[in-house]
């Protein structure tokens, strides 16, 4: 099976909203479809995505003024591999994170990876079930990956930004 049979089934249930990206690597998906595209990944007998490899998120800066969560799927015995994006409107500062639901109720790997996410890139993971910081204090100001983020010159009186 190849990406375009994975683009036809997904269209089949969700329609035109799903895209098969110009360099044939990625389909993209609605923000408020993900979970249950991957559950359909997942479930569907001709996929059986057992897997997921990798979620990640980046932010595309203030110009673009998107974010996006990508997740890598990879079905252990099919061999097959698959690679999702929810591209989604960036809040400016001040603003509530974004929101992207959980897909930590699908593979257990997506519980540290979205937390991952939230931490370092600022996304709401809505449903999530423990979303907190996982390498950061709780307390922590900001979101480091974020093209935006300032570095705080000092933590709790310690010198963090030289």
């Amino acid at each position: 099976m190849n990406i375009e049979n994975f683009k036809n089934i997904l269209i089949e249930k969700f329609g035109e909203a799903i895209i098969l990206q110009s360099d044939y690597q990625s389909i993209t998906v609605p923000t408020a479809n993900i979970a249950e595209v991957c559950n359909l990944m997942l479930e569907h007998e001709e996929c059986y995505f057992d897997m997921l490899s990798c979620l990640t998120a980046l932010d595309n800066g203030v110009d673009k003024g998107t974010m996006e969560v990508i997740y890598n799927l990879y079905s252990i015995p099919y061999e097959h591999k698959l690679m999702l994006k929810v591209i989604f409107p960036r809040n400016e500062k001040g603003e509530a994170l974004p929101e992207v639901p959980t897909v930590s109720h699908i593979w257990k790997t997506a519980d540290w990876h979205e937390r991952e996410a939230f931490d370092l890139v600022g996304i709401n993971f809505i449903g999530h079930p423990d979303l907190r910081r996982i390498l950061l204090p709780e307390d922590w100001d900001g979101h480091p990956l974020r093209k935006d983020y300032q570095a705080q010159e000092y933590y709790h009186g310690i010198q963090v930004k030289y």
